[in-house]
């Protein structure tokens, strides 16, 4: 016991190792998800919950010299969700939503802006009485409310596997958020220093530097897209598509953050350049990139839940936060829906919309720290404290409320291929009930009176008891006919093959067609719990009920 004792002693949470971290961090958050998910809550909560736990609030098993050792981690994860967003825009979308997106973007952000704004003005002054003070405060908070996370939006419709025209909208629109509130901060932090007089206020050099910045991640995500695209552009092995993509990723991302370019920005143009240049490849990339991706999502949301801190707000600062709160929310609902009604989008846009914005991450809170840098005092600390502990709310009830709109809206469950279908299929949807069963001492003449009228190949055979022993396909009964001189003594028991496997009707397809594929066999007998045959599975039916289910999706998400 005195060893054990002495173990559970020495071990300190500041020298655990990196690997050792990233398990904690996504195990822990993927057992968060699951337990979240059971209860209809997106993952994405439970995987912040858990990083609240393991953070700063919590454990402080991660705390910020950890956080900021695993930061290029993070910059990777927005960068794979700026890529994915960026396959998402392809030139038929944005010729058909162009008009719809800029409405919408335009009234969204500049609405929550003069929203916010002018509630925190009042509350700012009600507390302090400081006009200057006040209007510094205004102007910032309403410019980092324009930003909407993208990371935290896009995981709940991957998760709910969405489609259709909301889907698209919100896509778009986040899509374009962040450079808007970009130009924004830039500009009210450039008039916040006048205001003070900090000698902070050099309008024309912000412009310029912003304009460097999101500029060169356009020109370098471009380039990086076109070359990606012409060198996979042939490629036909799977590993390395991989490997060329997310290396092609890592290498833009390592290249913007080098000439302090937007990261995400400079992802996303690449996404946007691969989905139009080499449209019949970037399927196979974007699916195979996606396919990498979980991970490193669950890594970075529990890292923004360990970043998490309200530890330090007052009485003071609570009022503003709620005031925050509140502003955000009206904003972005009031502009998305005036937005949407301007530029004419349907009546599903119109009225989910402004359930889909609210997310809050990591824009916003990068843009906190810039300003707690630029402006350090009760201005800097007062900002990073109210977004950081607005974001706290917003993350986890935005993807709660993003998933009622998206469900209500009629479009989760759209955005799916055929192994999606597969799982979610029993062989019940599959089988032929209405094959006839033919009895094993039939002559070929009934068997062909039996089977004319019916479109299936192959048909259970049964005994007196009505019990399989067999099947008969067409084949078989067309080969009986190259012994025509003994026909009428033929019967079904000669004609028949055995029976190689069997499948119940609650029997998953997925597991059904695995065996068929591993026997071989192109049908498969359905059968009761007496052995009585209920019907057959054939591999054209399923490839038929699928097409089927994909078209009827397809249509659903055009509607």
């Amino acid at each position: 016991m005195e060893i054990i004792q002495h173990l559970l002693e020495s071990i300190h949470f500041s020298n655990l190792n990196a690997l050792l971290l990233v398990g904690v961090a996504i195990f822990g958050g993927t057992i968060g998800g699951r337990l979240f998910k059971r209860i209809r809550v997106p993952q994405v909560v439970g995987y912040i919950i858990i990083g609240i736990l393991a953070g700063k609030m919590g454990a402080n098993l991660l705390n910020d010299s950890v956080l900021a050792s695993f930061a290029p981690f993070n910059d990777f994860a927005l960068g794979i969700i700026g890529f994915l967003i960026g396959g998402e825009l392809k030139t038929a979308t944005l010729k058909k939503y162009g008009s719809q997106f800029t409405w919408i973007l335009l009234f969204e952000a500049f609405t929550t802006f003069i929203v916010t704004s002018a509630l925190i003005f009042a509350a700012v002054f009600l507390i302090f009485g400081d006009i200057r003070l006040s209007l510094v405060m205004a102007l910032l908070l309403g410019a980092i409310s324009a930003a909407t996370a993208a990371a935290g939006t896009t995981d709940v419709l991957w998760e709910s596997k969405t489609r259709g025209a909301l889907t698209t909208t919100i896509l778009g629109i986040i899509a374009l958020d962040d450079i808007l509130s970009l130009f924004l901060f830039a500009i009210v932090a450039s008039f916040a220093g006048i205001i003070l007089g900090t000698g902070a206020g050099n309008l024309s050099h912000e412009m310029l530097m912003l304009l460097y910045e999101i500029g060169g991640a356009l020109l370098l995500g471009g380039l990086s897209g076109l070359g990606l695209a012409r060198l996979l552009k042939e490629s036909s092995d799977r590993e390395r598509t991989m490997t060329f993509s997310m290396g092609g990723i890592l290498l833009v991302l390592g290249l913007a953050a080098t000439l302090g370019l937007d990261t995400i920005l400079a992802a996303m143009v690449m996404g946007v350049v691969m989905t139009n240049v080499a449209s019949k490849k970037s399927g196979e990339i974007f699916h195979l990139v996606e396919s990498f991706a979980p991970p490193l999502y669950v890594m970075f949301f529990v890292f923004v839940g360990a970043s998490l801190n309200i530890g330090q707000m007052t009485s003071p600062l609570y009022i503003i936060a709620v005031a925050y709160l509140i502003a955000r929310s009206s904003g972005k609902m009031l502009g998305a829906f005036l937005g949407a009604t301007v530029g004419k989008s349907p009546q599903k846009v119109r009225r989910y919309l402004p359930l889909s914005l609210f997310s809050q991450s990591g824009v916003a809170i990068g843009l906190a720290i810039i300003a707690s840098q630029r402006f350090p005092g009760i201005i800097g600390t007062s900002i990073s404290l109210v977004v950081t502990a607005t974001t706290f709310i917003v993350q986890i009830l935005g993807p709660v409320v993003l998933k009622y709109a998206v469900h209500k809206a009629g479009e989760a469950g759209l955005n799916i291929n055929e192994d999606d279908i597969i799982r979610r299929t029993t062989v019940s949807d599959v089988m032929d009930e209405q094959v006839p069963l033919l009895n094993e001492g039939l002559s070929i003449n009934h068997i062909l009176e039996i089977i004319s009228d019916s479109d299936s190949l192959f048909f259970p055979v049964v005994d007196s008891q009505q019990k399989l022993k067999g099947v008969l396909s067409i084949e078989g009964v067309k080969n009986s006919f190259y012994a025509r001189e003994l026909t009428d003594m033929i019967l079904t028991m000669d004609l028949m093959e055995p029976v190689a496997m069997t499948a119940t009707s609650d029997e998953a397809l997925e597991k059904l067609l695995d065996e068929m594929k591993r026997k071989q066999e192109e049908f498969v007998p359905v059968i009761d719990e007496q052995g009585i045959p209920v019907g057959i599975v054939e591999q054209r039916g399923i490839h038929k009920y699928i097409s089927r289910k994909l078209f009827e999706t397809q249509q659903l998400a055009a509607d």
